[in-house]
């Protein structure tokens, strides 16, 4: 028997991702950013008009922190934005634990966390059910972390993605709806090479 994809989240769920993930970023231009599947990649897709210091990942669901992780470690000299979903990052939570231990000072985890897997058909994530990525995160060691719920709490978050002394976790809570619409960079060939061009200059 099919199931009927629920898009009900409980009340923590109730900013629009279309105006919330641009209003927590800021100025985009500030950070190198890499962005998770589906709806984080079109967020950052739109605000940066798939810009050249911006790469959206595409079927490599849990890679988006890691690869942060990395870009961090080559770029210290940069500040790194992932911005993923709760999905995404569910995948591979387990690099929360590498990232807390590491702890690169210029490395912000941005996770737009929808309660559902916005990708397959809006069906519940475990978010939804009651799991805290948030508190895995503090588990993991790192020790800047805040929830984003509602509009008033829009400002400390964007503080935190761009003030904090080592790695920060924000969880901006949204509803279960559809974010930019936009075609963007799919070829990962490509992607890479303008992002290499846009963050080094060279091939």
């Amino acid at each position: 028997m099919p199931i009927t994809p629920e898009r009900s989240a409980g009340p923590r769920y109730r900013l629009d991702r279309i105006t919330a993930v641009p209003a927590i970023i800021g100025e985009h231009k500030d950070f190198l950013l890499i962005g998770g599947l589906a709806g984080t990649a079109k967020d950052l897709a739109a605000l940066t008009d798939d810009g050249p210091h911006y790469y959206g990942l595409a079927g490599a669901m849990g890679a988006a922190v890691m690869m942060g992780l990395g870009l961090a470690l080559a770029r210290p000299e940069k500040r790194v934005l992932v911005a993923t979903g709760d999905g995404e990052l569910l995948m591979n939570v387990g690099a929360l634990a590498t990232v807390g231990i590491l702890n690169p000072p210029n490395l912000s985890i941005l996770c737009v966390d929808n309660g559902h897997y916005g990708e397959t058909g809006y069906q519940k994530s475990h978010t939804c059910l009651g799991v805290d990525l948030e508190q895995m995160a503090i588990g993991a060691g790192i020790e800047s972390t805040c929830s984003v719920e509602k509009a008033a709490d829009i400002a400390a978050g964007a503080r935190m993605l761009r003030g904090s002394n080592g790695c920060c976790f924000v969880l901006l809570r949204v509803k279960p709806t559809d974010g930019p619409k936009l075609r963007r960079l799919m070829n990962p060939a490509d992607a890479r090479v303008r992002f290499r061009l846009g963050t080094l200059g060279h091939t």
